[in-house]
């Protein structure tokens, strides 16, 4: 064989040395854990790849931190996968990078996997705490109810935050009445932490016995619009006062009652809504069982999915008057809240009677 011959052999094996090689490719080099439970150590498992056309061989996995302990395998075949499980073990709180130096045949220099992430006291059950996702916050109820208010109270409600964004978060309530106040504890809510917005109710400035409901709407970022995604319902049921009344007067006051067929209703019933079905209507017995004429002066409906129609506001003694109540099948599905019917009468003893509708399909 010639001199030129063996030359072209030489260079034509350096080149297939060359191109027959190992190379390692990870699914997700760098990846964010959320948040570790402090002393709850914490697996990472990075997917990799063998994607040359020889056997990759890892020889060694430094971590950056004794606080990490590695498995990994030492051959993935060719065209194969592997796993390397890093072990954190959250023994410091706060927030952490770890590093991976991984040393194979591939080449001199190591390749670096990353995991970052943050370690707390108690993680938090977002969807059981939190279920009212808006994306980068999240909420514990968008349903506030001050229940059974007196003229001159000032309940406090408080809503809960969690902030998911990857920076801070500064909540703000939009369209707030005037009988509304809105505190913001802490005013910004750094990552992954919960905040509270406390409502207080100036009721002196509710000018109506019974519901007051209003819808006020949580900006998620700066300029952010109203929409039902981010609506917050707020009801108040103002009572109306009965002051100075004797028992003589109070024992031939008005007095209701509520009845379906011959039995008496304590505080709910239930009604069925059949397959394809739009509405349904129940119809029950409202009765003054009292010595004074029943005056009804509000019947009010907390959510759209009810509507109710009372035959007579004023019953006399011992008289009864028909409640229809009919559920709207497709606004029960958008409703924030469980349908409830509320009447405000003159009876002292239950100027407040709120009915509970259970719903079968």
């Amino acid at each position: 064989m010639s001199i030129l011959s063996w030359t072209l052999v030489l260079a034509f094996t350096d080149i297939e040395s060359l191109l027959a090689q190992p190379r390692m490719v990870a699914d997700t080099p760098q990846q964010k854990v959320g948040e570790i439970v402090w002393q709850n150590p914490k697996n990472v498992v990075f997917t990799i790849r063998n994607k040359g056309n020889q056997p990759l061989r890892i020889s060694e996995v430094h971590p950056s931190c004794g606080c990490v302990k590695v498995d990994f395998p030492e051959t993935v075949a060719a065209g194969g996968t592997g796993t390397i499980t890093a072990t954190y073990n959250a023994a410091m709180l706060g927030t952490f990078y770890r590093e991976l130096a991984v040393y194979t045949n591939e080449q001199d220099e190591p390749y670096y996997l990353g995991f970052q992430g943050r370690v707390v006291e108690s993680a938090l059950d977002y969807d059981g705490d939190f279920p009212i996702d808006l994306g980068n916050v999240r909420l514990s109820t968008n349903y506030v109810e001050f229940d059974d208010v007196n003229k001159g109270d000032r309940p406090v409600v408080e809503l809960q935050v969690a902030n998911l964004e990857h920076g801070t978060y500064t909540p703000q309530l939009m369209h707030l009445p005037n009988y509304l106040t809105a505190e913001y504890v802490p005013d910004i809510i750094q990552q992954g932490r919960v905040g509270k917005i406390r409502l207080t109710l100036n009721s002196d400035k509710l000018f109506l016995d019974g519901l007051n409901q209003t819808s006020v709407y949580l900006a998620r970022y700066m300029g952010d619009k109203v929409s039902d995604e981010n609506e917050i319902v707020v009801s108040a049921v103002l009572l109306p006062a009965f002051r100075n009344l004797t028992a003589e007067r109070l024992e031939s006051a008005p007095h209701i009652v509520l009845m379906d067929g011959n039995e008496m209703i304590e505080d709910e019933i239930t009604m069925t809504i059949p397959p394809k079905k739009k509405s349904i209507t129940k119809v029950i017995n409202v009765t003054n069982i009292g010595e004074e004429t029943l005056t009804v002066s509000a019947v009010q409906v907390f959510n759209r999915a009810m509507t109710v129609n009372l035959g007579d506001r004023n019953i006399p003694p011992h008289g009864t008057t028909k409640l229809k109540i009919t559920l709207d099948a497709k606004e029960l599905k958008r409703a924030k809240s469980g349908p409830r019917l509320l009447l405000i009468s003159n009876d002292p003893r239950h100027a407040k009677t709120v009915l509970n509708i259970n719903v079968e399909e």
